[in-house]
């Protein structure tokens, strides 16, 4: 098993729920979540005439590829009903991977560390909340 931390964020519908619902859709795709943060509300990033965002991080184990990861994120957001949008605008649901067991992966559709992370406050407080070693993020 794989030690992985995923983003998640929801903006638009019920907010809560949408988070609850994927952190059940990732358990039923194999993503067995270990702990989470807090649920912390915030600004939009990157596009800002939309609507707020619930953001939470959760800590996982996994047993697969980063690429079937993946996978199972997209595979979440569309089930959630996240629709394709502007980049950075409004979403039901979207899930992020973060970090991945302190590997790091280039590729055309995935990049690890996230290279979002040092922009992104909250992921910052919540990694901090779970004690994620800082060595471990960029």
């Amino acid at each position: 098993m794989t030690k992985v931390y995923l983003a998640l964020g929801s903006n638009l519908g019920d907010r809560e729920r949408n988070l609850g619902d994927a952190r059940r859709r990732l358990s039923q795709k194999g993503v067995r979540i270990t702990r989470e943060s807090t649920v912390i509300d915030t600004e939009p990033w990157g596009v800002l005439d939309q609507p707020r965002f619930l953001n939470q991080v959760v800590e996982a184990q996994w047993l697969g590829t980063p690429r079937k990861l993946l996978a199972v994120a997209k595979a979440v957001e569309r089930e959630g009903g996240r629709k394709p949008t502007r980049r950075w605008g409004p979403r039901v649901i979207d899930v992020d991977i973060l970090l991945f067991d302190g590997l790091r992966l280039r590729l055309p559709e995935l990049v690890v560390p996230h290279p979002g992370i040092a922009e992104r406050e909250f992921v910052q407080r919540s990694l901090d909340e779970l004690g994620v070693n800082p060595a471990w993020r960029w």
